[in-house]
């Protein structure tokens, strides 16, 4: 399951939201990741601009890596603004067994990092200026870099 909010996201009603669903599907594992903007470099926040078909495809192929181990993956992520100590991304695994969910969770961060078509934008005084020391590249994004 694949979810995207405009702004901050709602993390305790996201976290109850996937647990109740889930808890009685026979999974030994829910293990998740909750993404929290940090107070540095003068920032307010970050703003988030999405790409919503190439992101949709790349979640979809780790749903397929995620089945082929009896797993389910779930993320939410912000569009829009996202102010310090508020979230904007949440992963979570769920499998009968805890070495699949976590040894996912890590791969499936880290994968999301490199490769998920997301722009980060710095919020200064009320203006987004592009974060491209810390993003990177798509791979055979031509333009979308």
């Amino acid at each position: 399951m694949l979810q995207l909010y405009k702004d901050a996201l709602p993390v305790e009603e996201i976290l109850c939201t996937w647990y109740e669903k889930y808890k009685r599907k026979n999974y030994g594992a829910f293990i998740n990741f909750v993404g929290i903007v940090r107070d540095e470099n003068g920032i307010d926040g970050l703003s988030f601009d999405i790409y919503e078909p190439i992101l949709t495809s790349w979640f979809d192929q780790w749903q397929e890596k995620a089945k082929a181990q009896n797993a389910i993956l779930l993320m939410a992520h912000s569009k829009g603004n996202v102010y310090v100590h508020e979230s904007s991304y949440i992963a979570a695994v769920l499998s009968p067994k805890r070495r699949v969910a976590l040894e996912m969770i890590d791969d499936f961060v880290e994968d999301f990092k490199a490769k998920a078509p997301i722009w980060k934008y710095d919020i200064i005084n009320g203006e987004r200026i592009y974060a491209k020391d810390r993003s990177t590249p798509l791979p055979h994004s031509g333009l979308l870099q």
